[in-house]
Parts: C-alpha cells; sequence; structure tokens
C-alpha cells in the first residue's frame, strides 16, 4: 500500500489526552508479570512512532505519525506487525480495554477506534474542523474515552456503555477548559498533552507541555485546578501514566520521566524520583508491563526518513 505524503510531513510535528468517580483501573494496564523479554523493541523503519498501549497477554500497540499504522508487537520476543493500515494522516496517543483501541489523530483532528482482532476501524470521530488543532491523547475511565487537543483549550468527550462500547459521533462532548488553564495560541505550540486521572478518580489530570504545568481538571464543568507541585516543572511533558499515586511524567526532549506522589484528589504532589536512561532518545509516551515501563523514542530531532530506525526502551519501574 503507498504511503501518503503524511510520511513527509510528519518529521515537522515537533513535539508532537460529576462527582462520580471516572475511573478504576489508572491506565488499563494489566495486572500481569512480565516475562523475560527484550529491553529494547525494535519498530519498522520509517514508523515515526509516538503513542504506546498495552493489553492483554503482553502485546503493545504502536501508532504511526506517518501515515496512522497501527503495529502490535509482543514483549516476549520484540516480534510484531502492523494490524491496521492507517488512514493516511498520524496516530498519536493510543489507549487500549480488551480488543479495543482508541487512537488520537493528530492534526486531522479526529479520534477513531480500532478492532485489535481485526484491524478494522470500528468508529472515526471529526472532534474538530479547525485547522489549528492536534488531537494528541487519549484516557479512559468507565464511562468516557477523554481526548486532549494540543491546540484547542478543550478536550472532547466519547461516552462508553458499560460494555466498553464507544457512542456514536453526534454524543461526542466538546469541553472547554477554564479556571486557571491558560492557551498559548502560538502557532505550533503544544498545550493540552497527556491525560490521566487523578487517584480518587474524580478528576482527570492534564499536562501543559509549554509551561510544564500539570492540571486537575473537573470532567463535568472543565474547570481547571494547577496543581500544586511545590514549584517542580513538568517541562516538555507528554504522556502520562498513573498507578494508584504514582504518575509517571514523560518529558520528551529532556529524555527522563518524573515520578510523582500525588494526594488521592490529585491537588497535590511532590517530584520523588527522576528516569532515564541511554537508550532514550525523545521518548515520547509510556505504558507499563508487570514490573517494566516501555517507552517509544519519537526521535524529534532525527530528521525522519523512510530508513530512519526506531526503538522502544524497557526500563524498570522503581521499587521493582
Amino acid at each position: 500500500m503507498p504511503r501518503s505524503p503524511w510520511r513527509l510531513l510528519a518529521a515537522s510535528f515537533l513535539g508532537l489526552a460529576l462527582v462520580v468517580p471516572l475511573a478504576g483501573p489508572a491506565q488499563a494496564t494489566p495486572a500481569q508479570a512480565a516475562t523475560a523479554g527484550p529491553s529494547r523493541i525494535e519498530l519498522p523503519d520509517g514508523f515515526l512512532p509516538e503513542g504506546i498501549a498495552i493489553g492483554a497477554r503482553h502485546q503493545a500497540y504502536f501508532g504511526s505519525r506517518a501515515d496512522g499504522d497501527i503495529y502490535q508487537a509482543d514483549l516476549r520476543t520484540g516480534r510484531g506487525r502492523v494490524i491496521s493500515q492507517g488512514p493516511g494522516t498520524p496516530s498519536v496517543g493510543l489507549k487500549v480495554r480488551g480488543n479495543r483501541l482508541f487512537v488520537a489523530g493528530g492534526p486531522a483532528g479526529t479520534g477513531r477506534v480500532v478492532s485489535t482482532r481485526t484491524g478494522q476501524i470500528l468508529r472515526t470521530y471529526r472532534f474538530t474542523t479547525q485547522q489549528n488543532t492536534f488531537v494528541n491523547d487519549v484516557v479512559l475511565t468507565r464511562t468516557a474515552a477523554w481526548f486532549t487537543d494540543s491546540r484547542q483549550a478543550q478536550l472532547y468527550r466519547v461516552p462508553l456503555s458499560r460494555s466498553g462500547r464507544p457512542a456514536p459521533a453526534d454524543r461526542v462532548r466538546t469541553v472547554p477548559l477554564t479556571g486557571d488553564w491558560v492557551q498559548d495560541t502560538t502557532p505550533m505550540v503544544n498545550n493540552a498533552n497527556g491525560i490521566s486521572t487523578s487517584p480518587n478518580g474524580r478528576a482527570l489530570l492534564v499536562v501543559q507541555s509549554n509551561t510544564g504545568f500539570l492540571f486537575r481538571v473537573n470532567p463535568r464543568t472543565g474547570r481547571a485546578l494547577r496543581v500544586d507541585l511545590g514549584g517542580v516543572l513538568l517541562t516538555n511533558g507528554d504522556g502520562l501514566l498513573r498507578q494508584g499515586r504514582i504518575l509517571y511524567v514523560v518529558q520528551n526532549r529532556l529524555n527522563k520521566v518524573a515520578v510523582l506522589k500525588l494526594d488521592a484528589g490529585g491537588t497535590r504532589g511532590r517530584l520523588i524520583d527522576e528516569l532515564t536512561s541511554p537508550d532514550f532518545d525523545v521518548p515520547t509516551t509510556i505504558a507499563a508491563d508487570g514490573r517494566y515501563l516501555y517507552l517509544p523514542n519519537a526521535r524529534f530531532t532525527t530528521p525522519g526518513t523512510p530508513t530512519t530506525d526506531y526503538w522502544v526502551t524497557r526500563i524498570s519501574r522503581p521499587g521493582c
């Protein structure tokens, strides 16, 4: 299948998401013991990865910024294959639940749901018709899939049924960000990026890449409260992973992961560790499998060509 012109353009994306509890598991990561596998997983040349999601049986999924292909790899062997051909536009943030993969569509202003069994696109959502958009990341709660937009001060909510089936497009809701949130409208500047939930499940957590601020967002109103991190800035904050009260924040161009300990409500936190690896080359997102963390390297500072190599770095979780 011929590659889209998006492959040539994708390298220019630079950094390139109710009082009722929102979520049960922090990131829908599998509670399973990791088996011995490679510490580095090779992705196809020219793939331009960004998002990662890990599902059952140690299966990891990656999206291509080049053309939106979805690549599946077995963390035990490192072997993988493309399971879904992209729409010709980027795939960035990913989350998986069961056999459904939720995909943020970047500059296309879209999101979609892909079957991990067949690769079929089950749902497609056009969240906005604005040209200045970048739908960057997604988190799944019990009742909704929430997407960030790095260029618009708003989130997108896709309702989920009790069985996890995503709602049709006419039920999608746009939630403007207000309160402490200040949007930088400079072209190509990324604001809202990674998204997770508070430890008590009652709010959303969103990192703002350009300021390094972390926000607690009321999902009903969109009102954002800056989380008190004692002066710590999460500059270049990208993907988020929460496990209990521990929040991992990937700081892509800084080649490190900030480890925060939050209070139950997600209103304050403190930096307890920073993780790095000599194998990092601008990691963007993060997912867990047992005692390991996995991060795809987007290599934003390296010109992307059809022969540029890309890989996933495995590091150990602190305390494991």
